[in-house]
C-alpha cells in the first residue's frame, strides 16, 4: 500500500533570508524616524492651520487666517525675519572664514599644536548654558571684564546686552566663537587630503603662499567649503539658547529671531496654533537656502554651467 509522502518545505533563500535581515535592521530606524520626525513634522503642519491656546486648551480650525495675520497684521514677525537674516549674515560669513583661518594655522605640523587644536575645539563640547552665562558675565556693562580691559586702553566698552546694534553683534561673536571649533576640523581634514605634490609643483614654479591657497586650496576645498556652508546656515537659523540667556530678545526687540518668536508664541502668549505656522516659515526658509546653496555648488563647486 502506498503512503501519501508529504511535500517537503523549502526553506528561504540567501536573497530573502537577506531582505529579512536588511528590513529587520532598517525598521527600527524607520518606526523612530516616523514617531519622532515625520509625525511631528505632519502635525506642525496641521496645527498651523488651528487656533490653540495653551492654556485655554480650546482648538478651532481656521485655515489659513494664522498666516494672513502674520504676513499682514503682525509687525513683529517682520522685524524678526529681518533681525534674523541680520544674524545669518553675520554669523555665517564670519564663522566660515575663521574656520577657514583657524584650520590653516593648526595644519601645520608644530610643536604643542594638539594643545591649540583642543583649545579651539573645546568650546563645541562645552554645555550652551555654561557658555551663554560665562560670556553674559564678560559682556556687562562698565563692570564686565571686557569693558574693563577697554578701559585700561582708554575706551569706553558699550553696554554690550542692552544696546540696540551692539547685542546682536554680541550674540554674533559669542555664537561664533562657540561654533567654529566644528568647522575647523572638517576644514582641517579637507586640508589634510589635499595631494602634497600639487603644492610643491605650484611651489617649484614659483607661486608663494597667497597664490597657493587662492589657486589650489580654495578651489580644492570647494565641496568641504559648500558642505560647511549648508550646515551653519541651518544651525544659525536654530540659535535659540544664546538669545534666551544673553538678551531674552532685547532690547527693544533687536534681537527678536524667528525660533525665538515661536518660543515666545508657544510658551509665552501660550498660542501654539500661530508659533506651529511661524515653525513652518522657519522650515521653508531653511528649505529653500538649502536648495538654493544645493543648485549653485554646479557653478561654484563643480564648475558647471
Amino acid at each position: 500500500m502506498n503512503s501519501a509522502i508529504p511535500p517537503r518545505r523549502r526553506g528561504l533563500t540567501w536573497a530573502q533570508k537577506d531582505s529579512v535581515w536588511g528590513y529587520a535592521f532598517v525598521t527600527p530606524q524607520l518606526v523612530g524616524f516616523t514617531v519622532f520626525v515625520l509625525i511631528p513634522i505632519v502635525s506642525v503642519f496641521l496645527f498651523s492651520m488651528e487656533s490653540r491656546n495653551l492654556l485655554s486648551g480650546k482648538v478651532s480650525f481656521i485655515g489659513l487666517d494664522n498666516y494672513a495675520t502674520m504676513f499682514g497684521k503682525d509687525p513683529l514677525f517682520w522685524k524678526t525675519i529681518g533681525n534674523t537674516l541680520v544674524f545669518s549674515a553675520g554669523l555665517v560669513p564670519f564663522n566660515i572664514a575663521l574656520a577657514l583661518l583657524l584650520a590653516n594655522l593648526l595644519a601645520r605640523a608644530l610643536a604643542g599644536i594638539t594643545f591649540f587644536r583642543a583649545v579651539f575645539f573645546a568650546p563645541v563640547i562645552t554645555a550652551s548654558v555654561a557658555w551663554a552665562i560665562v560670556w553674559q558675565f564678560l559682556l556687562q556693562g562698565e563692570r564686565g571684564p571686557i569693558n574693563q580691559f577697554l578701559a585700561v586702553l582708554g575706551l569706553n566698552g558699550p553696554d554690550w546686552l542692552r544696546t540696540e546694534g551692539w547685542a546682536m553683534a554680541a550674540v554674533i561673536f559669542s555664537r561664533v566663537i562657540k561654533t567654529v571649533g566644528l568647522n575647523t576640523v572638517i576644514f582641517l581634514a579637507a586640508l589634510k587630503n589635499i595631494p602634497s605634490e600639487l603644492v610643491e609643483a605650484a611651489q617649484i614654479d614659483g607661486a608663494n603662499r597667497a597664490q597657493v591657497f587662492r589657486k589650489i586650496t580654495l578651489p580644492l576645498l570647494a565641496p568641504t567649503t559648500m558642505l560647511v556652508t549648508v550646515i551653519t546656515v541651518i544651525g544659525s537659523l536654530q540659535v535659540f539658547d544664546h538669545i534666551v540667556l544673553l538678551t531674552q530678545g532685547g532690547p527693544a526687540n533687536s534681537t527678536f529671531v524667528l525660533v525665538y518668536y515661536i518660543y515666545f508664541q508657544a510658551f509665552k502668549v501660550f498660542e501654539t496654533g500661530y508659533a506651529s505656522s511661524l515653525a513652518v516659515v522657519l522650515f521653508v526658509i531653511a528649505l529653500t537656502l538649502t536648495l538654493v546653496q544645493w543648485a549653485l555648488r554646479r557653478r561654484f563647486v563643480y564648475n558647471e554651467v
